[in-house]
């Protein structure tokens, strides 16, 4: 399946918080998008990788992904190495997308930099031909693909953004694919113990930073990418 958007994230909720309103957004205008999660949360202090794993299904209904994969790497401990660049450049030929969007480059959490870092680097691999690697369902030799632009959405860190898009209309969806992630976020009947992202003004925060990015482009909500390239356009008028 060709996809035009492939989005990649360390943990499930990732794609939704940093780039939710985007997917959504892509998909209304008639884009196909997939989400691949590189690992299952299982180190989250709340919930377990079972349960994640159903609320990504949730939140994948919801943007309405054509395709949500998990690659099962090792929440914390996996690497930038050639077996899990392998494993990347395998979805990225398998889906052939234009666009990837994958996590911050430096953030709170270790796993997003360097998730960051992992697709990127397989980003560039995967267009080098005399990289062989044969996708399970296909049983043949993959297609060489290198997507044509890799932007990094952005999470914990107010990360100065080098772009954003105009989510406006479609922040509800964005809330709504997050609040799919119940076990990870504000609950306050919840045993549990708290952590960072569980408070209501974690997900206050969320909503705040779409407004603020859009007001920043005179818009309603958006979300913010930084670029690995600098940015072209046909026209200076294209830029709103």
């Amino acid at each position: 399946m060709k996809l035009d958007i492939l989005v990649f994230g360390a943990h499930p909720d990732d794609a939704e918080l940093g780039a939710g309103g985007t997917i959504a957004k892509a998909i209304a205008n008639g884009k196909k998008v997939g989400i691949v999660d590189l690992t299952r949360g299982e180190l989250g202090t709340r919930g377990s990788a079972e349960i994640r794993d159903m609320e990504a299904a949730k939140a994948g209904d919801i943007l309405g992904v054509s395709v949500r994969t998990n690659m099962g790497f090792a929440d914390g401990f996996f690497v930038n190495d050639k077996k899990h660049q392998l494993e990347i450049i395998k979805q990225i030929r398998t889906y052939k997308p234009d666009i990837v969007l994958c996590n911050a480059i430096d953030d709170r959490h270790i796993d997003h930099g360097k998730g960051s870092r992992l697709v990127s680097d397989a980003c560039f691999l995967s267009g080098l031909i005399k990289i062989k690697t044969n996708a399970e369902e296909d049983k043949g030799l993959q297609e060489a693909w290198r997507p044509k632009n890799v932007y990094h959405y952005i999470q914990w860190k107010n990360l100065e953004p080098d772009f954003a898009v105009d989510i406006s209309g479609f922040v509800d969806k964005k809330m709504d694919s997050i609040k799919a992630y119940a076990s990870q976020f504000h609950d306050p009947n919840s045993k549990e113990p708290e952590t960072p992202i569980t408070s209501k003004n974690f997900l206050d925060s969320v909503d705040y930073r779409a407004r603020d990015l859009g007001r920043l482009i005179g818009v309603r909500h958006a979300e913010g990418f930084t670029v690995e390239r600098v940015i072209g356009v046909d026209q200076v008028g294209d830029i709103i």
